[in-house]
């Protein structure tokens, strides 16, 4: 079976998220999106664990419906063209701040188990060590190897996967609070670490200048806090539909079940390049060096970017491609392209209902992106949207970076491309 999985995000109970970030509104996006499996997120807290246990039921091994009571309040609201299946998996991320080695650790988490059982054990642990009833992505005090003996301790199938891994502010090989190799923060439990997420911010090709990381499968999530943001990064499987199957694609990616990953253009990340959101400054990292790590117009240290960071870390050159990786396709939101084809904002009503449009016209969001044929795509009713998705298919887009929490711009048609189009069609 070949599904998408989207595995790490957030209930409304964490922070900096929307109220609409609950599990009716997860099956349902994940269905316009094309989202087969989503992690649950936050089961560490008190309110959304009990959410879970009294909105889901078990379903495949490992894996989670959402009970019939509650689909049917969300089902006449999908198109038809976008009704699916959609199971969960419970997933929470986990913020440990501490300090090793002479220096402040903060470094994010992910963390997935099978059953509620297990799950509900592990919050019993957490409890002890600190709030886990302040926010749905708790903040502890906890070595993030010894977060990993918990989890292994409470169940020997539950999985442990640092979140992320290059943000500068809060991951495992990140500029600001970091180490420089998994091992250092994981030391002898590093053999449990199979996996890690690239986050939005860098892609594979990135990840593999870095021959450390050969050994571990890398993975994309959405991260995402609100609903529409859902499959923004993903992964394509080709298993069966279970939690033990999933995790071992993962282990053993040689074994060709796991396909693919969906990924953000990098650039349009927030902490792609360096750079000083204050002052409005993006910086490159030879810019950097050359202003000695400040910003030019304050003077206060720029936040140096996960590019700079995977140049500094890295032992091979731009380009380099290790054999067996699997690949990965980098993608523009469809709302963003509608957008950038009439010149709105993402959510503007105009935006938004021609979205929905397309999905009842032509299926899934990911359908359209990945796999709808253009002369499909020129049946829409919107004259320049096959062009530009053959500009963002054949990677021919403009970019803005990213830096220092500003999210980066991608263009998929300029100025020139829209009027050459429109005359052509004219």
């Amino acid at each position: 079976m070949r599904f998408i999985a989207d595995l790490h995000v957030h209930s409304y109970l964490s922070r900096a998220t929307s109220k609409h970030m609950n599990l009716e509104n997860l099956y349902r996006w994940a269905q316009l999106k094309g989202v087969t499996l989503v992690g649950t997120g936050d089961f560490t807290h008190p309110q959304w664990f009990k959410e879970i246990g009294e909105k889901l039921e078990p379903a495949e091994p490992g894996l989670f419906s959402l009970k019939k009571e509650y689909r049917k309040s969300v089902d006449e609201d999908v198109p038809e063209s976008c009704r699916a299946l959609v199971r969960f998996m419970l997933s929470v991320e986990i913020s440990s701040i501490y300090k090793k080695n002479g220096k402040t650790r903060k470094v994010h988490n992910l963390i997935f188990f099978p059953d509620l059982q297990s799950a509900g054990r592990f919050n019993a642990m957490l409890q002890k060590v600190g709030n886990i009833a302040s926010d749905g992505r708790p903040i502890l005090g906890l070595d993030s190897k010894e977060l990993l003996r918990m989890a292994l301790d409470t169940s020997p199938d539950s999985y442990f996967v640092p979140a992320h891994i290059w943000t500068p502010h809060f991951s495992v090989l990140g500029s600001n609070s970091g180490f420089d190799s998994i091992e250092e923060c994981f030391e002898e439990l590093t053999p449990y670490i199979h996996c890690g997420e690239t986050g939005l911010s860098s892609d594979p090709p990135m990840n593999w200048r870095l021959s450390a990381l050969d050994k571990i499968t890398l993975i994309s999530n959405s991260d995402a806090h609100s609903p529409d943001r859902l499959a923004r990064e993903a992964n394509i499987f080709s298993t069966d539909l279970s939690y033990f199957a999933i995790i071992n694609a993962l282990n053993f990616p040689e074994k060709g079940e796991f396909l693919e990953t969906i990924e953000f253009f990098p650039e349009e990340g927030k902490y792609h390049l360096d750079g000083c959101r204050a002052c409005g400054q993006c910086m490159t990292p030879e810019e950097t060096l050359k202003h000695k790590g400040r910003c030019p117009t304050c003077g206060r240290k720029v936040t140096v970017g996960v590019m700079h960071r995977v140049i500094d870390l890295s032992d091979r050159p731009s380009g380099f491609a290790p054999d067996g990786r699997p690949p990965f396709v980098s993608l523009v939101g469809l709302a963003e392209i509608i957008s950038n084809i009439h010149g709105v904002g993402p959510r503007s009503k105009k935006v938004q209902n021609e979205y929905f449009r397309l999905l009842r016209l032509l299926g899934n969001e990911l359908f359209i992106l990945m796999d709808c044929p253009l002369s499909d795509l020129k049946t829409s009713g919107l004259s320049l949207l096959p062009a530009a998705i053959d500009s963002m298919r054949k990677r021919d887009v403009e970019i803005i970076p990213g830096y220092d929490g500003e999210y980066g711009k991608v263009m998929v048609l300029n100025d020139k491309e829209k009027a050459a189009n429109q005359l052509s069609l004219f």
